[in-house]
């Protein structure tokens, strides 16, 4: 087990830092195509900026600087594409991998990765980098494969430990990507040079650095990966295996997912499928309404900063650089000691709560940016303290908990797919396909990436209607009371142990 742990954090890190390398060029990337093809009307790009100041019209006229407004807002249309996507394909995806196995699906979505990056080196107009972008939202299912083998591997017991390599692996990739991506945008190829006949992006050196990455994992997955579809993790007889398996029953879930033994007599309640599906349901209903909120501070935070501030590819690289530090931080020395005892639930609404205060002294930085510059920038660092926080915390803790509702075995192997009729089927004979683990991740990672999708759109938009502190105090009321709804639902799920 301890050896694909291994196999599938490197991995990650790899496409993550892959991932996360574009992340602070965004504000640029748009304001260079916008230089190069504005002045043509009847380009892609101009019918886009055009469609965005119509429906922008319907609702809002600004006062001036209407052009910077809907290029930000068209920002926030191309951050979306790629969650809308996500949100399409990855129930398919989770489904594909049930079918056929992880690792052939996941090799697949590397094929796409790679596409994707391939298409970026040479996008010298928007259209051709919105295409990147499509190819690499329909392609990406990387992170809930990963997931998936991770539930495949573990016991209930150590699940949510094993998963927190995901967040550290999401912690460590935001500590060196985004940085590492300013500092080759900072060296732009100039326009007219040429590889294999192809004129090439401005930003071509951290397009290739994102290529040479994804190639790395795919040799790597292909030679190092097992399949791990259908194979019964290994248990663990000891005392702390033990001690585990009393936490998780105090969340309602025990290592039979909730089957009612002998031995659990008077201790867990019987977790029947109907009832993890229920739970299912209310845990991707957070999932969407929580990546609702935080994307849309996620991505507008570059923009806030190259609004008030004017900060560079650099600057904004170092910014979210060090929201990843503090984050690898607590995902390694809290997050993953902790999670366990604290339970998914009460970490989770830890995590929102943090998001709440976050996006308070986000509302206020605007106030004082002029007049008081140094408590402007304080408030900032309070505000990156507390999403890396909430980074480290509520998208691995809901991710744990959902995976501990999915069926542990497979259906090939339960009793009345196998059973000769002589012995009764055990509680957990019949399994339905949408707790198998690829589907039941993939429609949570799913109605994550639908979040991810809208609340871009709506905080771009807000943000240049309203202003920022409107839109940041907005988001602190919503991520509050997301907060105490968080805590009705662990109260609701959570039972006495005897």
């Amino acid at each position: 087990m301890a050896k694909v742990e291994n196999i599938v954090f490197l991995s990650l890190v790899l496409d993550l830092f892959a991932f996360t390398i574009p992340l602070p060029l965004f504000p640029r990337i748009i304001e260079w195509y916008t230089q190069r093809e504005s002045s043509d009307p009847h380009g892609f790009l101009s019918r886009t900026l055009w469609a965005v100041s119509t429906i922008r019209g319907w609702f809002y006229k600004p006062p001036n600087n209407t052009q910077r407004w809907d290029i930000v807002l068209l920002g926030g249309l191309m951050g979306s594409v790629f969650s809308t996507l996500q949100f399409i394909v990855s129930p398919y995806i989770g489904s594909l991998s049930d079918k056929y196995g992880r690792k052939k699906i996941l090799l697949l979505s590397m094929i796409g990765n790679i596409l994707s990056a391939l298409v970026w080196i040479k996008s010298t107009t928007f259209a051709s980098y919105m295409l990147s972008r499509v190819i690499g939202g329909l392609s990406e299912g990387n992170v809930q494969l990963a997931i998936a083998i991770l539930s495949d591997i573990t016991t209930p017991a150590n699940r949510a430990k094993a998963l927190a390599h995901v967040g550290i692996a999401f912690a460590i990739c935001f500590c060196i990507g985004p940085p590492i991506g300013a500092y080759f945008a900072s060296r732009p190829v100039a326009l007219g040079q040429y590889l294999f006949g192809t004129e090439l992006n401005v930003y071509a050196a951290p397009a290739i650095l994102t290529l040479l990455l994804l190639v790395a994992e795919t040799a790597f997955l292909a030679v190092a990966l097992p399949e791990t579809r259908g194979k019964k993790p290994t248990v663990q007889s000891s005392k702390k295996t033990d001690e585990h398996s009393t936490e998780f029953k105090t969340n309602g879930i025990n290592g039979t997912n909730g089957v009612h033994t002998k031995k659990d007599e008077g201790v867990t309640p019987v977790r029947s499928a109907e009832q993890r599906l229920r739970t299912l349901r209310t845990l991707r209903l957070l999932h969407f309404l929580f990546l609702g909120v935080f994307s849309g501070v996620e991505f507008t935070l570059t923009f806030l900063t190259f609004d008030l501030f004017d900060w560079s590819n650099a600057q904004n690289g170092k910014l979210i650089g060090s929201i990843g530090i503090v984050s690898a931080v607590i995902q390694g020395g809290y997050v993953r000691r902790a999670l366990t005892r604290v339970g998914e639930l009460k970490m989770a609404r830890r995590g929102m709560s943090s998001c709440a205060v976050a996006l308070v002294a986000l509302s206020l930085l605007p106030q004082f940016t002029l007049s008081k510059p140094g408590l402007a920038f304080r408030l900032l660092q309070i505000a990156a303290i507390c999403m890396a926080f909430t980074s480290a915390t509520v998208v691995n803790a809901l991710t744990a908990h959902a995976s501990l509702q999915c069926d542990e075995a497979p259906p090939e192997i339960t009793a009345e797919t196998t059973g000769n009729g002589s012995t009764p089927p055990p509680p957990r004979a019949v399994q339905r396909p949408e707790l198998a683990k690829g589907q039941a991740l993939g429609r949570f990672r799913s109605s994550g990436q639908l979040g991810r999708a809208i609340g871009p759109l709506f905080a771009c938009a807000s943000y240049w209607t309203f202003g920022p502190s409107v839109t940041y105090a907005i988001g602190a009321v919503a991520m509050a009371g997301l907060s105490a709804l968080m805590h009705k639902v662990a109260r609701r799920t959570s039972v006495k142990v005897a």
